[in-house]
């Protein structure tokens, strides 16, 4: 059957060919004004409460002859709220400080949940590492001097460990969404700025002095443990971003990470980010690895890793377990030297186990996370060193 087009039929994708109806404009300004007419009402009966509030307050204050009682109510577990008038009303101003860390110093229960530190003591010693930069910040978008400073970092840390949403923050710190998000990216871009001039890579002689007695009986000359870490993000709108964060092994679209660390524990080695799809050969040739490693060093890994070729120009030998490429069974010799491997290899898995405490690394991260995942990976990775080490001294 042939379809006609009518002789008036228009495109109707066009913004030009759609016009508003006279019933949905009367409906959207009959909605206008009784919004209008709610937030009135709603004012009208919430600024009497609040003045005769204050008049209560200033009264009880005068009974008890404290001073300067007239420009300043005080309300118990909260700043000091200015009393401002103009001509048309009367309003409060002023922030309560009802979540702060100041409230946890002596709740270590509590400073290990948010920030994943052990007490307040440590909390201070990492702010204390980010020198005094941290008091004269210059944010992402705009100043912002809503709350303080260690409120500043303990917000970013709460979101960097809970993943606690921007809504949720804005109410426990009682600002706004947006000041949640600039505070946020500052303190990230800042945090990785400052302790990414570090110089976190340790020399033969430390990681020797450091390493387990086990771990330095069976492979004496290992300088680091290196595994590969992924962390979903949520999916991105275009196809290239798509297909280069789609990670075959996790099945979703993923940064992916190669992460090392020391005998002894310490993540030595955090890279830039890259795409899930990207293989564990080329995040290490895109890495500075091997420029960092000494000839005679041994580097531990897992079978993925099959990048002898690249170490073996600096006389770098790779401990990787053995490949059972055309063989119906393994040597007794090769399943005795695998089992040595994986009982130390094991070690950079609790580690890398530790830094997804932090559920930002667990849970997808959105296109302002995911921007930030370098950075946000190697600061939870850095918090991961600060802590107490996870590894014994006979590992």
């Amino acid at each position: 059957m042939k379809r006609v087009l009518k002789k008036t039929a228009v495109p109707s994708q066009f913004s030009w060919t759609k016009e508003e109806s006279v019933h949905v404009k009367s409906r959207r300004m009959r909605m206008e004004k009784r919004r209008r007419k709610l937030e009135y009402e709603v004012r009208m009966e919430v600024e009497p409460e609040v003045e005769s509030v204050a008049c209560n307050l200033t009264v009880y204050c005068d009974k008890l002859g404290l001073p300067g009682c007239e420009d300043v109510v005080t309300v118990p577990d909260c700043t000091p709220v200015e009393k401002v008038s103009d001509n048309k009303s009367t309003q409060t101003v002023g922030r309560f400080s009802s979540f702060s860390i100041f409230n946890f110093v002596f709740d270590a229960r509590a400073v290990h949940y948010y920030t994943g530190l052990e007490n307040y003591e440590k909390f201070t010693f990492v702010l204390a590492t980010l020198g005094p930069a941290a008091y004269c910040l210059r944010y992402r978008w705009r100043q912002c001097h809503d709350i303080s400073v260690e409120d500043q970092f303990f917000l970013s840390m709460i979101k960097l460990r809970v993943h606690t949403p921007d809504f949720e923050l804005s109410r426990m710190f009682n600002i706004s969404e947006f000041s949640v998000g600039n505070i946020f990216v500052t303190w990230v871009n800042f945090m990785s700025l400052q302790w990414r001039e570090l110089d976190i890579w340790p020399s033969r002689d430390l990681v020797s002095y450091f390493m387990p007695t086990d771990f330095k009986r069976k492979f004496p000359s290992t300088r680091v443990i290196i595994d590969g870490m992924e962390c979903p993000i949520k999916k991105p709108a275009g196809p290239v971003a798509q297909q280069a964060s789609f990670s075959t092994y996790k099945n979703r679209n993923t940064v992916k990470v190669v992460v090392g660390s020391t005998p002894g524990g310490l993540l030595s080695h955090v890279p830039q980010s890259f795409g899930g799809s990207a293989s564990d050969r080329q995040l290490i040739e895109r890495s500075d690895l091997v420029n960092k490693c000494d000839p005679h060093d041994s580097v531990m890994a897992d079978k993925g890793f099959n990048v002898q070729d690249i170490f073996a120009i600096k006389d770098i030998t790779v401990n990787i377990p053995t490949f059972m490429t055309g063989k119906n069974r393994l040597p007794g010799l090769s399943v005795l030297r695998d089992r040595k491997i994986a009982s130390k290899r094991v070690h950079i898995e609790r580690i890398i186990g530790l830094a997804k405490t932090f559920k930002i690394l667990q849970q997808p991260m959105n296109v302002t996370e995911s921007a930030l995942a370098s950075e946000i990976i190697f600061i939870c990775c850095m918090m991961c060193n600060f802590r107490n080490c996870i590894m014994s001294t006979s590992a």
